[in-house]
């Protein structure tokens, strides 16, 4: 089921890219350090998750990593463990341990 696009806004003040779904936040954090994002939290609210919320949020989180010439960090367990492996075509932006 393909989810509807939303409108993400990237809060680059409270590090994180933004949804608003149903008048409440859905967001990824992120931790800046050096040319590395570690995407370290996502949040989608109870009653909107299913609806591929967090894959968009994740999804606008790589797009600016790979615009801004960065690498991530995946230690969100949403985005290591379900995002990638789902979507291994994104996994040349991860920062590669001891690289």
């Amino acid at each position: 089921m393909p989810a509807t696009p939303l409108e993400i806004v990237h809060d680059r003040d409270h590090h994180r890219f933004v949804a608003v779904v149903g008048g409440v936040e859905a967001y990824l954090r992120y931790k800046e350090q050096g040319r590395v994002l570690d995407f370290f939290h996502t949040y989608v609210p109870e009653a909107a998750r299913g609806r591929g919320i967090a894959e968009q949020l994740v999804r606008a989180g790589f797009a600016y990593a790979k615009e801004q010439g960065r690498t991530v960090i995946p230690s969100c367990p949403y985005v290591g463990r379900t995002f990638l492996k789902r979507l291994p075509e994104f996994q040349a932006l991860v920062q590669r341990p001891n690289a």
